[in-house]
């Protein structure tokens, strides 16, 4: 069932991409397409930009996108992910509400802890990823996709809409990214650099944990955690404030700016999930590998949506499985690339790959069926009508180094 249906998706999908993340050739002027508060930084500071997801975003500076993907991994690179939609919601129902939407247990999550989740539908299937922090038992903050921001916008406000009939008072406050920024300092130095700004002390900030402080006087969020695979940090403010955090930061010569061709590239390494690629409402988190997202609590409450077809997944298994793909030689396998078996037989298809500039080859993910994805087993990919022999791979590829209660 499932390698027809992939098949027939990939008939429908046959142009190939030679780039994982979807750009677009627009004119700044146009009215569809939205700048950050950090626009204007980065032309200032020479970035390529393209469109991605709408909004105006650096894909590379004047450095390469594999120079900028080594120096995360070695030092400290800013990126702007203001782009994001970053949304504060309180009300005495608060928790109850966001439960009501997604698999997370937010009941049980201390305040200032943050938590990876997923909106669901009712057949199970992935609607976003976000992240949730607990500012207090009323208050959370709330940060998801840009490609999704108008979704998910609609998700919040029907549900809300819902509970004020039930006289559940819910507030909703999404931030405009012209006026509110978001940016990540992320690597191995970049605990040392913000260090030096703030007085609380980091080394008591964990990984997917929140505090509200301030930075050289300034109000801020700052929230441990990336999507690079490597310690870091995440600060959301005032549009002016992040600017002038962004100019203080380069100060230091550990600091070097990065677009979106290096965080595609990161994130891939550490094998993290990209929405509309390697997941999305037609997949549901056990086929994605995230059922780590499904919490306890909701599984045995069964309350959450797609909550019949997850759980039946959980217990009699998947017709998919993501995995990961390491090629030896050849060339990158990009998303659509056909999986096939040793005998030739379409067994699936690659959702996002490209060449890892830490491990020298290309790696990939993609969608097989279980039998077919064991840890160490070989297939077969068709990059534009050449095969080549690829290694069903352990994700991440490469290690994560998130600063957690393991590290000292």
């Amino acid at each position: 069932m499932f390698k027809t249906k992939c098949h027939q998706w990939y008939l429908l999908n046959r142009a190939y991409k030679f780039n994982r993340i979807e750009v677009k050739k627009i004119s700044s002027n146009s009215p569809e397409v939205k700048k950050t508060c950090m626009y204007d930084f980065h032309v200032k500071n020479n970035g390529k930009m393209v469109n991605f997801s709408n909004f105006l975003l650096p894909l590379k500076y004047e450095d390469s996108i594999e120079i900028s993907h080594q120096h995360t991994r070695t030092n400290a690179s800013l990126f702007d992910v203001g782009h994001m939609l970053q949304t504060e919601i309180s009300g005495n129902n608060a928790a109850e509400y966001l439960e009501s939407l997604t698999t997370a247990d937010l009941k049980n999550l201390n305040q200032g802890a943050s938590v990876l989740t997923v909106f669901t539908n009712d057949n199970g299937g992935i609607l976003d990823d976000l992240i949730i922090t607990k500012d207090s038992e009323n208050k959370f903050f709330v940060v998801s996709n840009a490609g999704r921001r108008n979704e998910d916008m609609e998700i919040f406000e029907k549900r809300k809409n819902e509970y004020k009939i039930q006289e559940k008072q819910i507030s909703l406050i999404h931030f405009d990214p012209s006026e509110y920024g978001l940016v990540a300092l992320q690597g191995p130095s970049a605990a040392g650099i913000l260090q030096s700004f703030v007085d609380i002390d980091l080394t008591k900030l964990k990984f997917m944990n929140s505090v509200k402080t301030k930075i050289l006087k300034m109000e801020c969020r700052i929230s441990r955690c990336g999507y690079t695979g490597e310690d870091g940090f995440e600060i959301s403010s005032q549009g002016n404030n992040i600017k002038i955090l962004a100019e203080k930061f380069l100060y230091s010569t550990d600091v070097k700016l990065a677009g979106l061709g290096a965080r595609d590239s990161l994130r891939l390494e550490a094998g993290l999930c990209l929405y509309g690629h390697d997941i999305d409402e037609n997949t549901t988190p056990i086929e994605a590998g995230l059922g780590w997202l499904v919490a306890r609590r909701r599984k045995q409450n069964s309350d959450f949506p797609g909550a019949k077809k997850i759980l039946s997944q959980i217990k009699e298994g998947v017709e998919k499985k993501r995995i990961g793909l390491t090629l030896e030689n050849g060339p990158a396998a990009r998303e659509n690339t056909p999986i096939l078996s040793l005998n030739g037989e379409f067994i699936g298809a690659v959702t996002s790959g490209g060449r890892s500039p830490t491990l020298k080859k290309p790696i990939a993910m993609g969608y097989v069926p279980p039998e077919q994805g064991k840890i160490g087993s070989k297939v077969l990919v068709d990059v534009r009508g050449k095969i080549y022999e690829a290694i069903i791979t352990k994700m991440p590829f490469v290690q994560t180094n998130y600063y957690t209660d393991k590290k000292t």
